[in-house]
């Protein structure tokens, strides 16, 4: 609620260069993360979206409302001092990854998933040298040790940014092909996230949409959008 958020305290926000980026200034004063780091950007085009979500704040700073300054907070505060924890914790999706697990019926849902999900792991495969095993029901398929190390090495070479961006798309997905996909523009946002909602768009084709299920879902779709164009900027 808005009386539990704490008071707009400023008036004027600026970006300023500091170093090699870019911070946020309120009123003069730089922006700390929630570690009391300083809020330092590498582009000017991430600064300008910081700066952005911070001038839209109205009478309260609610961090709801700020995802682009929330994953920058993740980089400064988490990213950078654990990258290999970050790294390895999404490539752990592509063992489970949602285009992996397919349904045993009925059969126009089955070519539903085929369709829309095939294309991504061919890709994966021509561009990674990856090839993702794929299973019916939920049953767990074990993924080949060294096509989990490929795009682990896939993963390394992102830098600590992008990475975030990555952790989030694919904790949000449920699927690290998805993500990178996103990620590396093999898919627009828009595409990337009806494929990951496949399966819950055939269930609401038929059993109609619940209104607080939308409303969760359209709260996750801005996190994903903000996710998709933090990576960009």
């Amino acid at each position: 609620m808005k009386r539990d958020l704490p008071r707009r305290f400023w008036r004027e926000v600026a970006v300023e260069p500091a170093g090699e980026g870019f911070r946020i200034l309120l009123d003069g004063r730089p922006v700390k993360t929630p570690g009391k780091r300083e809020l330092w950007l590498p582009t000017v085009a991430l600064a300008d979206a910081v700066a952005e979500e911070w001038r839209a704040q109205e009478t309260h700073l609610d961090p709801a409302t700020m995802p682009v300054t929330r994953i920058a907070n993740s980089v400064l505060d988490a990213v950078t001092d654990r990258r290999g924890e970050v790294a390895e914790d999404a490539v752990k999706y592509a063992g489970t990854d949602l285009l992996c697990y397919r349904a045993e019926g009925p059969d126009r849902l089955v070519a539903r998933q085929s369709e829309g999900w095939d294309p991504l792991l061919d890709w994966i495969e021509e561009a990674h040298g990856v090839r993702l095993l794929v299973a019916e029901g939920v049953m767990h398929v074990a993924q080949d040790g060294d096509a989990l190390h490929a795009l682990r090495a896939r993963v390394d070479a992102l830098d600590p940014w992008v990475l975030a961006a990555l952790h989030v798309l694919t904790t949000l997905t449920g699927s690290f092909v998805l993500a990178l996909a996103a990620i590396e523009r093999r898919l627009t946002p828009d595409a990337a996230w009806e494929l990951a909602h496949l399966d819950e768009t055939w269930n609401a084709e038929l059993w109609g949409r619940d209104a607080e299920a939308e409303a969760r879902l359209a709260h996750r779709r801005r996190e994903f959008d903000a996710a998709t164009r933090f990576a960009g900027l």
